[in-house]
């Protein structure tokens, strides 16, 4: 199991049962170390879930109690432009991972009645987007990409330089540069150290690596 699959299956476990669980309990469960699931309750409080400590017999972690994911219900004009944005994103190539933005306007869509659905269509056709898009890159890298970034994986990619020269390496993501013509990745050489930017449209193949981050 990924970092990230791990993060939600421990919130949604967390969430199903509002008594204490143990650290030690948590990591038999997952299958990872204690000091791997410290890290976890540690993620999932910087992404704001309540996740406390309770002394005592039938203590642990837990959820408080109060604490339940709030139904999210969306205005045809709040969903236009979610929608319109996204697609501008797609369109002019700003991020590299359309498919999973893809899958996620489609969940936007689906929250709207039929209706709203339909003045949804209206609005959009009044939108026009103008600009230079970025240079293409494969679907493939990007999906890589997102899983190296996401996951916190090293990615180890195939790069083709000004001078058309081909070379491997393994490289650590440190942040996805995004402007009007170019995407980069801002990523550091695990053999050297060496941080510089590659050009997603000069990446030939990529694919994720090692887990740095659990």
């Amino acid at each position: 199991m990924q970092r990230t699959e791990r993060l939600f299956a421990l919130a949604e476990y967390l969430r199903g049962r509002r008594t204490g669980v143990t650290a030690e309990t948590l990591a038999e469960r997952f299958g990872v170390t204690i000091r791997t699931i410290y890290r976890d309750l540690d993620a999932l409080r910087a992404a704001a879930m309540p996740v406390a400590a309770e002394r005592g017999r039938g203590g642990g972690y837990a959820l408080d109690r109060s604490y339940s994911l709030p139904p999210v219900n969306f205005t045809a004009r709040e969903a236009a432009l979610l929608v319109a944005l996204g697609r501008f994103a797609i369109d002019m190539r700003l991020l590299p991972f359309t498919g999973t933005l893809d899958s996620a306007l489609d969940k936007v869509r689906a929250a709207l009645s039929t209706s709203a659905q339909r003045e949804l269509l209206d609005r959009l056709k009044e939108l026009t987007f103008l600009g230079v898009p970025s240079l293409p890159s494969k679907a493939a890298v990007r999906a890589a990409i997102e899983r190296a970034w996401f996951e916190q994986q090293t990615l180890r990619i195939t790069y083709v330089d000004s001078n058309f020269i081909e070379s491997t390496r393994e490289v650590r993501i440190h942040s996805v540069v995004m402007d009007r013509h170019e995407t980069r990745l801002d990523a550091a050489d695990v053999a050297t150290g060496q941080r510089r930017h590659f050009r997603l449209d000069r990446i030939v193949h990529a694919e994720p690596g090692r887990a740095f981050g659990g």
